[in-house]
């Protein structure tokens, strides 16, 4: 791969420019893989949580665990998951405890293969090392300027 700049220009870059750069290729990138399988990434969010948890999850815990997700919030996450009940991917008892269906983790595996394929494409070049060098520092950029982030 050839860079855009030599590192001499590279180490003035704005951080702030190639992270959104970089988000926002990640993230269409993402989101257009997911939709020519019929889902989007926040309804892959809710399915991946209740398909994948070792324990029943409920609907709170599920809207606590997503809402900072790419600032989708409470109220975007309730609603992603009444859509992906209404894909007949999970259910919900009068308890509030989701469940997936056989429906949904037959789908769940075919987008989880996808992620899969993705995160492949995403790594291609880039070590193990290198990779967690960059989320280190990412880390310490946000702990530098007082933001808060967390992913489950």
């Amino acid at each position: 791969m050839q860079y855009s700049h030599s590192d001499a220009e590279l180490i003035r870059q704005p951080i702030g420019y190639w992270s959104w750069a970089a988000y926002k290729a990640v993230v269409a990138r993402t989101r257009a893989a997911l939709a020519e399988i019929g889902i989007t990434q926040p309804q892959w969010w809710v399915l991946a949580q209740v398909a994948r948890a070792e324990t029943v999850k409920t609907r709170d815990e599920v809207s606590r665990l997503l809402r900072g997700y790419l600032d989708v919030g409470s109220e975007g996450i309730g609603q992603e998951i009444d859509r992906t009940i209404a894909q007949g991917w999970i259910t919900e008892d009068s308890g509030g405890r989701l469940g997936a269906t056989a429906e949904g983790r037959a789908f769940y595996d075919k987008a989880a293969a996808l992620q899969e394929e993705l995160w492949a494409e995403r790594h291609a070049g880039v070590s193990d090392e290198e990779y967690l060098t960059t989320l280190k520092v990412l880390q310490r950029f946000i702990h530098n300027t007082g933001g808060r982030a967390w992913h489950h």
